[in-house]
């Protein structure tokens, strides 16, 4: 795929359906981040590897005053729900980070 701005809606894309939050809500929030992030890329373009990350920190962003964290940490095995992160917030071969053990656990689209 040679359109960032497809490769980073089809990882998160995957990421959300991994977590069955892949509804018409979560979907929108994923589609108006890449509308947005279009708009970046265009200014930025030497930025566009690390556009996969940036949208998935925008969902992350848009879930979180709708749904709640996500995505959860279900590694830990506790119970308090802590989330994940990506990382490197502005880098390339984003992945998710545990928010509490700072273990990586997947790449972006692999949850």
């Amino acid at each position: 795929m040679t359109d960032p701005l497809l490769a980073a809606r089809a990882l998160v894309l995957a990421d959300l359906q991994s977590c069955r939050l892949a509804d018409a809500d979560t979907v929108s929030v994923l589609e108006e981040s890449v509308s947005q992030r279009r708009w970046w890329v265009g200014q930025w373009p030497e930025g566009a590897e690390f556009v996969a990350g940036l949208v998935a920190q925008d969902v992350q962003d848009g879930i979180l005053d709708r749904l709640g964290r996500w995505p959860v940490c279900h590694r830990c095995g506790d119970q308090d729900g802590h989330g994940l992160y990506i990382e490197p917030e502005l880098g390339p071969d984003p992945h998710w980070v545990c928010e509490k053990s700072a273990t990586i656990i997947a790449p972006l689209g692999a949850l």
